[in-house]
C-alpha cells in the first residue's frame, strides 16, 4: 500500500490528532484569569530577615512600612561581605499593576553597586522628590531607578515599575539600625 496514501488519509489524520488536542484542552484544568499570574508567584514574609539583617548590617536597613497589600514582597536577602564592607540587604516586590520593584542597599563603593542592582542603567536627567528628600533618577533598558547616596550607605529603588511607584515603594521606606 506504500504510495497511495491520499490527500484524504492525511485530512482524516489530521482530523484525529486535532480531536485528541481538544480533548486534552477540554478535560485538563486550566487557569486563564488574570489571578493566575498573581498566584503564580509566591509572596514571602520578611519579618525575620528584616530583623536578621538590620542587626548584622552595619547601616540602618530600610524596608517598607505601610504599603497596601496589593504591594506584594517575592524575594528577600541580605548577604555579608567577609571584610564588613560591601553588605547587601535586597528586597524584592510586585506592585499593584505586577511591575517589578525592589529595594537594594550597601555600603560597597556605590559606582559599582548601582550599576550592578540597575542592570546597567545611567544617570537621568532630573531628581525625584519623595517626602522632603530628593532622589536621583536612573534609567536603563530594562529598569528604572531612584538612588540616594548617603553617608555610609547608598539605597536603590529599582526595577520595572514606573517612576511614580518606584517614588511609592521610597516613600514606605524606613530605615532602622537593630
Amino acid at each position: 500500500m506504500r504510495g497511495r496514501q491520499t490527500v484524504r488519509d492525511m485530512v482524516l489524520s489530521l482530523a484525529v490528532i486535532g480531536v485528541l488536542v481538544a480533548g486534552i484542552y477540554i478535560f485538563i484544568p486550566h487557569d486563564d484569569s488574570g489571578s493566575a499570574e498573581q498566584k503564580a508567584v509566591q509572596t514571602v514574609d520578611t519579618r525575620v530577615e528584616v530583623a536578621t539583617a538590620r542587626r548584622a548590617a552595619p547601616y540602618p536597613v530600610a524596608a517598607p512600612e505601610g504599603l497596601p497589600k496589593t504591594w506584594r514582597t517575592t524575594s528577600v536577602s541580605y548577604r555579608a561581605s567577609d571584610d564588613g564592607k560591601g553588605g547587601a540587604w535586597h528586597l524584592g516586590m510586585l506592585d499593584p499593576e505586577q511591575q517589578y520593584a525592589a529595594v537594594e542597599q550597601s555600603d560597597a563603593p556605590a559606582k559599582e553597586f548601582i550599576k550592578d542592582v540597575t542592570l546597567g542603567a545611567e544617570r537621568a536627567k532630573g531628581e525625584q522628590a519623595v517626602g522632603s528628600k530628593k532622589w536621583d533618577r536612573y534609567k536603563g533598558e530594562k529598569y528604572n531607578a531612584l538612588v540616594r547616596e548617603e553617608p555610609g550607605v547608598t539605597t536603590v529603588v529599582t526595577g520595572t515599575a514606573p517612576y511614580g511607584r518606584l517614588a511609592e515603594l521610597a516613600a514606605a521606606l524606613v530605615a532602622k539600625k537593630g
